[in-house]
């Protein structure tokens, strides 16, 4: 979940401020269509013309990264790595193209750029490669030119071989906020399709409430417990790098949700900020394996491990279910004795003001007992009790505890 090699970039983590520019990213519902397309055209023109120096990521039109994905099986049914990042780079450069098209149209200027041609240096990891340098010269260059700068998100160049690579899930997101932290941008816009930060998914609880600010600390347990509106890596690059985050709909005026560092005085202290679940997470029970071989070799094959509890005799540990097969594959070379349960989720309280208010585990285990749930895994943080049940159980465990911590 952290991202060390981007944390190490001096010319990233000094970046002086920029007054006036602003990294906006549009999501893939964002430039769904040709109508979306031109209304995002429409936002950027109008945040040049307001004064504001504009670097715009978008993501993939709607579901093309799907569909190219599936392409890929058909002809293949094991693609090599390397060539599906050859292949899923291109739906992002198809809306950075149609994008700067509608602004010239509009009587603005605009300029496309590829992740390698804006500068964002990988590593070799291909279709997970984590950013290690952004180097932003014809960014700046196409800024002077009173350009505004398309970047396809979700990709970048390899420092070691020049292959095309990709970010892995959520890495338009990161394209955006390693930009705005290389460029000293005064605010990183996430434009999505829904109105920012709620208290708990608003699909499967109608009356989760919007919140208006929540800090890094607790957005980074959210995204990294199923909050899908941002990923876990582009928060931890905002935290580091001290970017300022607004997420807010593409299709609403609304001021959204501003993430923002602990200390912020407009950051409410709230007991319990959100209930985050995922209805699937593989946990593994592992015995004969030390714990610096295990996860050394867990993160060389890229699994995302979450949740990792130790006792005498076992190590237990948790990633999303697309990593099953890396995690089998890993566990075996080790000479492990493992095993994986596939019919467990998990559902999170978070909150910063659980650090100075006792009660909340209390309440949170007698609400599950309440609905006849008994988790299976259970794992803390000082903001955070996650548990791990059965996954038919989910839906009605989130219900209860945003009822339980009044957060309608």
């Amino acid at each position: 979940m952290t991202v060390t090699e981007f944390e190490a970039v001096p010319a990233v983590e000094h970046a002086p401020r920029t007054p006036g520019l602003v990294v906006m990213k549009f999501g893939g519902t964002s430039v769904g269509d040709p109508d979306k397309l031109k209304r995002v055209a429409q936002r950027l023109v109008a945040a040049r013309r307001s004064g504001s120096k504009v670097v715009a990521v978008v993501s993939a039109m709607g579901r093309t990264t799907d569909e190219l994905v599936d392409l890929a099986h058909r002809v293949s049914p094991t693609p090599q790595a390397r060539e599906m990042d050859m292949l899923l780079s291109v739906g992002e450069r198809i809306s950075c193209a149609l994008v700067a098209m509608a602004i010239v149209d509009l009587g603005g200027r605009a300029i496309s750029l590829t992740g390698s041609q804006a500068g964002i240096v990988t590593d070799s990891s291909h279709t997970k490669a984590k950013i290690v340098e952004v180097r932003a010269r014809r960014i700046h260059e196409a800024l002077a030119r009173d350009e505004i700068v398309l970047v396809a998100g979700f990709q970048g160049v390899s420092a070691d071989s020049f292959d095309v690579t990709t970010l892995g899930r959520g890495g338009s997101d990161t394209t955006a906020v390693a930009l705005s932290a290389a460029l000293g941008a005064d605010a990183c816009e996430i434009y999505t399709d829904v109105r920012g930060v709620f208290t708990a998914d608003p699909r499967l609880v109608p009356t989760a409430r919007k919140l208006d600010r929540v800090s890094f600390e607790e957005m980074l347990e959210m995204a990294s417990s199923g909050a899908g509106v941002m990923m876990a890596r582009s928060i931890e690059i905002a935290r580091t790098h001290n970017v300022r985050l607004n997420v807010r709909s593409s299709f609403e005026d609304d001021g959204g949700t501003w993430i923002t560092e602990e200390d912020d005085p407009m950051l409410e202290k709230a007991l319990i900020s959100a209930v985050v679940h995922q209805r699937e997470e593989t946990v593994y029970r592992v015995h004969g394996a030390l714990p610096a071989a295990l996860f050394s070799a867990l993160a060389s094959s890229n699994v995302n491990v979450d949740t990792i509890l130790q006792s005498s005799d076992e190590i237990v540990f948790s990633a999303p279910p697309e990593d099953r097969a890396e995690a089998a594959r890993t566990l075996d070379g080790l000479g492990a004795r493992w095993e994986a349960r596939d019919d467990l989720g998990k559902v999170s309280v978070i909150g910063a003001g659980m650090k100075s208010h006792p009660g909340v585990a209390a309440k949170t285990f007698a609400t599950l007992e309440s609905e006849g749930i008994s988790p299976a895994v259970v794992s803390t943080s000082p903001i955070k009790i996650a548990c791990h049940i059965e996954s038919h159980h989910v839906d009605a465990a989130v219900r209860a505890l945003h009822d339980a911590f009044d957060l309608a």
